[in-house]
């Protein structure tokens, strides 16, 4: 599965990658975050509960990040294991580009699902996968615009 959009975030692209640094933020943002612990500045470890379709589940994972080109560009790969629920990898690249004083985000992510989550089928999957991007996406451009505001 694969996915890629941009949006536009009213803030510069400094505090647009912190607040992707940022777990607080970050947990705030992710659908269905739990927990969201920092090990490291590239190591995170999460808990995510979400229900695709009719299957609820608890997701543990770890996101590794790479920040070699940062801030204007990095990129993150992550495992996720939700028991019998099934599993989930894949990875993503992440640009920041200046756009007057805000930042036009822009993300390309492929995913990889298997267990009783990959017998939905592609297309629920890919729906619900877009669906739960949409949120994040818009409620870190909400937080990061209104800590902008501040």
């Amino acid at each position: 599965m694969e996915l890629s959009d941009e949006i536009l975030i009213n803030a510069p692209v400094s505090d647009v990658y912190a607040a992707l640094n940022d777990p607080k933020i970050l947990q705030e943002c992710i659908p269905g975050c739990e927990e969201l612990i920092k090990h490291s500045d590239t190591e995170l470890e999460a808990k995510v509960v979400l229900k695709v379709g009719p299957v609820k589940a608890k997701f543990s994972g770890n996101v590794t990040l790479d920040t070699t080109g940062a801030p204007n560009k990095f990129s993150l790969t992550g495992t996720g294991n939700g028991g019998v629920a099934g599993f989930a990898k894949g990875g993503a690249d992440v640009t920041l580009e200046a756009d007057g004083d805000n930042t036009l985000l822009k993300y390309s992510a492929k995913a990889e699902i298997g267990g009783k989550i990959a017998q939905l089928g592609s297309r629920l999957m890919t729906s619900t996968a877009k669906k739960l991007a949409t949120k994040f996406f818009t409620r870190f451009a909400e937080v990061v615009g209104e800590e902008q505001a501040t």
